[in-house]
């Protein structure tokens, strides 16, 4: 399947029904806190996508578009963020992507978030972004699996969905990879085209016209979340480190590691998810 051609299949992502019983929650209160609405909202790539969708969509005619939880939430109101959150396709039994692992996409794609908002703060690029970019920079891969799940599962024959040689494969069998499935989405909706780009160029920032260093940031919050997926060892993080995408941005791989916002010597249950 060609890509415009996947993008214009309706999937819907599923959301944690954690988040969403939470998100439920919160909202039921007589004043619902800003701050956990956005802890909740920032665990979860699809109810995030659907916000920003929402946020950015022709109805509030905003002069620039959003790139961030906390300002979607200030724009909308709770009756509407009720209707989102109420609404969300849940994902509640392990075949909701068939070939992908939930547990671990939501874990994988909380820890890329993290790891990409501490690594911007580093290089003074827009945290708030890095956050959105890094939370949904993943989201193509559902889509590519529940478009085509046929097609998903020959590359899962080869290698896990979160490996790190994953974008390679999927570009040699495809013709594209998860990222350019991602900017696709994120162009349709609507997002910032700073967080396009980084999508888009997230497995080659050099492959852009003009160099976009958060492409450089996702890419490397990318390579320590899959990293740590695949436990690697201290010489297979020195062997598989993005050296030159780390040289253009003044990050060598210890600091990237310090960057660390959790123990990664243990795996968390989605449930102690925070952000």
């Amino acid at each position: 399947m060609e890509l415009n051609a996947l993008l214009a299949q309706p999937v819907a992502l599923p959301s944690l029904p954690r988040a969403v019983a939470l998100l439920m929650s919160e909202l039921a209160q007589s004043e619902p806190s800003l701050r956990r609405l956005n802890q909740l909202f920032g665990t979860d790539p699809a109810l995030a996508a659907r916000l920003l969708e929402l946020a950015n969509s022709p109805t509030f005619q905003l002069p620039r578009q959003i790139a961030g939880i906390p300002e979607a939430l200030a724009l909308l109101g709770i009756a509407q963020l009720r209707t989102l959150v109420s609404s969300a396709p849940l994902g509640t039994t392990s075949r909701s992507v068939p070939g992908v692992n939930m547990q671990q996409f939501w874990r994988y794609s909380l820890n890329t978030a993290k790891l990409a908002r501490s690594l911007a703060g580093i290089v003074h690029q827009n945290q708030i972004a890095a956050y959105t970019a890094g939370l949904l920079h993943a989201v193509g891969e559902l889509v590519i699996h529940l478009a085509d799940p046929e097609k998903a599962q020959s590359v899962n024959t080869l290698v896990a969905p979160f490996d790190l040689r994953r974008d390679k494969i999927e570009q040699r069998i495809f013709g594209y990879s998860y990222g350019h499935v991602t900017a696709g989405c994120a162009r349709r909706w609507q997002l910032p085209e700073v967080v396009i780009d980084a999508l888009q160029y997230q497995s080659a920032p050099f492959d852009n016209k003009a160099y976009e260093p958060l492409a450089g940031v996702i890419h490397l919050a990318a390579w320590r979340a899959r990293a740590r997926e695949a436990e690697l060892g201290e010489k297979e993080l020195a062997v598989s480190f993005p050296g030159e995408v780390g040289l253009t941005l003044g990050l060598d791989i210890d600091m990237v590691l310090q960057q660390d916002p959790i123990d990664w010597t243990a795996k968390p249950e989605v449930a102690d998810f925070v952000v």
